[in-house]
């Protein structure tokens, strides 16, 4: 793997500029998971249909110690380890999976798996099937005649790579951001597979708020003309676009504590002061312009949209509101948040926990502290580590 795939594969820029996750001798090979044909929620076949997914630990011969990771919204399958010895930086959650970890893969089988309309289509290690691969009915890129997907279809497939393992049950089903997402779908669809589940910087319902933010996400790819509704495989791409949105992502993301932090009004140029030109820009400006460019060059416009679109339907078990999604789950939660979170901000969390606790679900919490808010969920969770270890043990 080059040096620019390490880097990034621990899923996000955020990463690479707040901090890292704690690296260990964990070698992890990248597989794929195949299905002939997929029928979506919605009913629409895909063919063809691949998947990328790893896994950490030994599968017990009663097959009983597998726990399922799930990645948010910009990441892969790597949650841990490294695909070799010398790559700079490990999976996003590395400091809490591993040997002798909160989720010991001396004790446990850990998986995790790439999602369909997977963002980081020019990343080797990502395997996905969406709107940039090519349809075998046509011999050419989807497009937007891929069909739209859901979180429940996300979890679809994972169900399907699961059981193509022999695994019936799973210890333990966790994720951050969208993997939250699709951490309480798995409950909701699928209760008889799931032992317990750990929801991380997340909610058991999308509300308006959140889908009007993802709509604030995709305004900048649907705005740059190279978009072309969709239709620009072989032509140039909307990089601008994807950059810009992209960008959106990674602000929403952080907190005001460490962006102030980070760049203390520094000028991007200190020979150009922003005040005498609409040219100049602040530190902060750059950074977040570089990090949407660098991100874009390895991103699909159209699979971000589709990946907006999922998380904008996510509805655990096809509930209508927030009550009803939690009325479907019976597993015991231990919920991670981070209170100065801007995109599942705190009260919407505990709202979450509130609705949880009324069905009857018992349910533990863990709040993280920080200044990076969203990006705790991956950079902070060694903070919950003993929970993490407890819960999962219990």
């Amino acid at each position: 793997m080059t040096r620019w795939k390490s880097l990034f594969v621990a899923g996000a820029v955020a990463v690479a500029t707040f901090g890292t996750a704690v690296a260990q001798e964990l070698i992890v090979e990248k597989k794929t998971f195949s299905l002939p044909s997929y029928t979506t929620v919605g009913g629409q076949t895909i063919k063809d249909v691949k998947v990328g997914w790893e896994a950490y630990g030994t599968l017990a011969a009663d097959k009983s110690n597998a726990v399922l990771i799930n990645h948010f919204f910009s990441g892969n399958s790597h949650a841990a380890g490294k695909y070799e010895a010398d790559d700079k930086v490990p999976g996003y959650w590395d400091a809490i999976i591993g040997p002798g970890k909160a989720i010991d893969t001396n004790k446990y089988y850990v998986i995790s798996s790439d999602t369909l309309v997977n963002l980081n289509t020019g990343l080797a290690p990502t395997v996905t099937t969406g709107p940039a691969s090519v349809n075998p009915d046509t011999g050419k890129p989807w497009g937007t005649s891929f069909p739209v997907v859901s979180i429940a279809d996300f979890v679809r497939v994972e169900k399907a790579l699961i059981e193509s393992l022999g695994i019936k049950k799973l210890r333990m089903v966790g994720g951050a951001s969208m993997g939250a997402l699709q951490t309480y779908e798995w409950a909701a669809s699928h209760p008889e597979m799931v032992d317990r589940i750990m929801p991380v910087i997340g909610t058991a319902f999308a509300d308006d708020f959140l889908v009007g933010w993802l709509d604030v996400w995709a305004d900048p790819i649907r705005a740059d003309a190279n978009w072309n509704g969709g239709d620009y495989y072989g032509k140039e791409p909307p990089l601008k676009g994807l950059a810009a949105a992209l960008k959106v992502v990674s602000h929403h993301a952080s907190h005001w504590e460490i962006t102030d932090e980070a760049n203390a009004g520094a000028w991007a140029d200190p020979a150009k002061d922003p005040a005498k030109s609409l040219d100049a820009k602040f530190k902060v400006q750059a950074a977040l312009d570089a990090a949407g460019t660098i991100r874009a060059k390895i991103g699909d416009a159209n699979h971000f949209l589709y990946l907006v679109k999922a998380n904008q339907l996510y509805a655990p078990g096809g509930a209508r509101s927030l009550d009803e999604a939690a009325a479907k789950i019976k597993a015991p939660a231990l919920v991670i948040y981070q209170p100065k979170d801007l995109v599942f901000p705190g009260p919407a969390v505990e709202a979450s926990i509130a609705a949880l606790k009324k069905a009857g679900n018992p349910v533990e919490s863990v709040v993280l502290q920080g200044k990076r808010g969203h990006l705790d969920g991956v950079l902070s969770m060694a903070q919950a580590a003993d929970a993490i270890r407890a819960f999962l043990d219990r």
